[in-house]
């Protein structure tokens, strides 16, 4: 199995190292489309020559019935489209104008991808001959190889995250980093019914409810995906990235802003899970004073988080749970009348726990964040869970650090993504004992005695310190003896520093 996983990743890592040819003089933003367009492309060519060869060994002549193809999910690729027809023109200068017609006739025979698919490899600025180059790769890696059909959805995957990694700020908007995604699945467990994210961008939230239902042997058809993006480009990739993944959603009609133009308007969902902008100003609360979701508060034109939170709160079913991240300073804010919001959401006995995240998860911001989990069914009522996660995580660059999901041992030692997990399901069964400096379980009561301020760190504590059975006195005795000793180290080499200053004319 390992090896396995080693062929997957070398795979991935292979297709990155192309991308990084392709690229050139473009920047990450537009080359991102190119590559992800590619791998989208051969997914297609993949699942539809896989078809074609069944359909050809059956010997009925129902190899181009397009019927044939629908009904199984998998979209029809015409004849002049096909990877077969791309290769041959790898090296030749028209390769990007092949690219873009295949493109333009996959979208015609299927609706579902109308409007969506990248057309832009022809233009000058995209080296031809890399180009051809990185065909060449897909064309001579054979998907099945790996024996994981899903070897380009992870590719997909993976290439997203080195491009949020190559475009820092920009890319929060559309890429939300894994582990953070796999924390709100793993705690809100959404088996079945109707899952929503308001501000989807690349899809990483529905690509992750997949996966988690597939890991716990349920079916993938029990739950119906809703999306929205207001980015047109983010939103074309999440298209891409579910159908790549096998995955049926409704995105809305067009990428459009979740707060002016609704897409669901009707839509009463029983998971909710969303990386909204964090503290988004200018977001428009003049026009919408009024609104229906405001139930709570009208939220301030300064700050749309607690605007983001009463949106997905309204498109709650009766039994409905929904998980957030948010920025710290939702925690605790009064300002512009966030304080009596959050106040009223509280006293609503809506939210059913609070996670301090620790720092450097993000590659496009170091803000603290906190994950929000509220729930419409909770059934420790009257009580909040807070999760201090801080000391979680390790770091797996200079940059950024990673919650770990299990640990890959013999034993199966269970992970941060688990642990928190399993803190919230203890919870929720009433079996939860407080730990220091890592969780509590706190009234309502004493959250209005702390102003509603909703802090971790207020609640769980400090965790107790190992005494290591050294006295005091000898401890300090030692101790001050070793700083006596570094300090005097510390003078012999600040005379050093000046006799060699002295001795090139420089004298201090």
């Amino acid at each position: 199995m390992a090896k396995n996983n080693t062929a997957e990743i070398g795979f991935e890592k292979e297709i990155w190292k192309a991308a990084d040819l392709l690229r050139g003089n473009l920047d990450a933003s537009e080359y991102k489309s190119v590559v992800l367009g590619l791998i989208f492309l051969k997914y297609i060519s993949d699942r539809f020559e896989a078809r074609h060869q069944e359909l050809i060994d059956e010997g009925d002549g129902f190899e181009e019935d397009k019927d044939e193809y629908t009904s199984q999910n998998i979209f029809f690729v015409p004849q002049e489209a096909r990877w077969s027809v791309i290769s041959e023109a790898a090296h030749t200068a028209e390769i990007g104008m092949v690219i873009d017609d295949a493109m333009r006739l996959i979208e015609k025979e299927n609706n579902r991808l109308k409007g969506i698919l990248p057309k832009n490899f022809a233009r000058p600025e995209l080296d031809k001959r890399r180009l051809g180059n990185v065909v060449d790769l897909f064309t001579n890696i054979q998907m099945e190889e790996h024996g994981n059909k899903d070897i380009l959805g992870r590719t997909y995957e993976y290439c997203l995250s080195r491009f949020a990694e190559a475009e820092g700020k920009l890319a929060g908007e559309f890429y939300t980093p894994a582990c953070i995604v796999k924390t709100l699945v793993e705690v809100l467990k959404p088996y079945s019914g109707r899952v929503y994210d308001p501000a989807c961008g690349s899809g990483g939230m529905f690509v992750q409810s997949m996966k988690f239902i597939k890991n716990h042997q349920g079916n993938i058809n029990d739950i119906s995906v809703f999306g929205q993006d207001s980015n047109p480009t983010t939103w074309k990739m999440a298209h891409m990235n579910l159908a790549i993944h096998g995955i049926e959603a409704d995105l809305g009609k067009f990428n459009a802003d979740t707060f002016f133009d609704d897409q669901h308007p009707t839509l009463k969902a029983d998971f909710i899970m969303a990386n909204p902008p964090f503290n988004l100003s200018d977001w428009g609360a003049d026009k919408l004073q009024d609104d229906v979701r405001w139930k709570f508060g009208i939220p301030p034109a300064g700050n749309a988080n607690f605007a983001w939170m009463q949106h997905m709160i309204h498109h709650l079913s009766p039994r409905g749970k929904m998980g957030m991240v948010l920025a710290n300073g939702s925690l605790s804010s009064q300002t512009g009348g966030e304080g009596t919001i959050r106040e009223n959401i509280i006293k609503a006995d809506l939210i059913e726990g609070i996670v301090a995240l620790p720092s450097q998860l993000f590659y496009t911001t170091g803000i603290p964040v906190s994950l929000w989990f509220l729930n419409r069914q909770k059934k420790q009522k009257g009580k909040i869970l807070f999760v201090d996660a801080r000391n979680m995580g390790t770091m797996v660059t200079r940059k950024l650090r990673e919650l770990s999901d299990f640990d890959e041992t013999e034993n199966r030692e269970k992970g941060d993504i688990q642990k928190i997990a399993d803190t919230f399901t203890s919870f929720d069964e009433g079996t939860l004992e407080n730990e220091k400096g890592y969780c509590a379980v706190v009234t309502l009561d004493d959250v209005t005695k702390q102003d509603y301020i909703l802090t971790p760190g207020r609640y769980v504590g400090i965790a107790d310190t190992e005494d290591d059975g050294e006295p005091f006195e000898e401890k300090m005795t030692r101790l001050t003896s070793e700083l006596s000793e570094l300090f005097g180290k510390s003078h012999e080499l600040e005379d050093e520093i000046r006799k060699q200053l002295k001795s090139i004319g420089f004298t201090i």
